[in-house]
């Protein structure tokens, strides 16, 4: 049995499977997924639909995931004269142009394709994705989060934190956010080309980041919390 812990696939169907197969995923195994799942990427809903038959995969939202479950529910519903100024108001307009401008197109054209009811139970799954998740790995443990932890104080509780400090807000890598050695944080959202101009995990100050840009001309990358090994396709 071991962890592992992904993040930003981005629709990136193909790297996804490779990485499964590279780390050789077992049904005893556990696999976190820390946003970021959907846009950009050609086959967004097909990697949810994977990860959908994995009862040992855990996803986590991401700013693009919680956009998107928003925007296809308003979209996913009969249009009449009754709810028309409801449900393609000039506010919803304004959010769907910016979210396809965001690299929210392919998902938007798969999720077309899916029938009501698959549509329904992807929306569904959508909405459970946790915010936050700690993990005890080898005496060590790893808070899981997909930006950070936005305006973090001292015996801050998770919900204390808004949507925009755990989803958006970008974590400092050069400070320590627990006094105890033994606790790391673990993000995506920002890709470590930004951090340390190479598409590889970066650590610092018991911060961890596994955002590699899959989808940006980078490698998408996964990391094993039982031997620390880095995977990369």
């Amino acid at each position: 049995m071991a962890t592992y812990v992904m993040s930003d696939i981005h629709g990136e169907y193909e790297k996804y499977l490779l990485m499964l197969e590279k780390i050789q995923f077992k049904s005893d195994d556990t696999l976190f997924i820390l946003g970021d799942v959907v846009d950009r990427g050609a086959r967004p809903v097909d990697v949810l639909k994977d990860m959908m038959k994995r009862p040992n995969v855990y996803p986590l939202m991401g700013n693009h995931d919680l956009l998107a479950i928003d925007i296809l529910h308003k979209l996913n519903v009969e249009i009449t004269e009754e709810n028309y100024s409801d449900h393609l108001s000039t506010e919803t307009m304004t959010e769907l142009i910016d979210w396809l401008k965001d690299g929210g197109s392919p998902t938007l054209a798969q999720f077309r394709e899916l029938s009501v009811a698959d549509r329904r139970d992807v929306l569904d799954y959508m909405e459970e994705f946790s915010l936050c998740e700690a993990v005890d790995v080898n005496d060590k443990t790893y808070v899981m989060v997909h930006a950070g932890l936005g305006n973090f104080r001292k015996g801050k509780k998770l919900r204390e934190y808004t949507l925009q400090e755990l989803l958006m807000d970008r974590h400092d890598p050069e400070k320590d956010y627990f006094e105890d050695d033994d606790i790391y944080v673990i993000t995506g959202h920002t890709p470590t080309v930004l951090i340390c101009g190479k598409p590889e995990i970066y650590q610092s100050h018991h911060n961890i980041f596994i955002d590699c840009g899959a989808c940006m001309g980078g490698r998408l990358a996964c990391l094993c919390l039982d031997t620390m090994e880095e995977f990369y396709i």
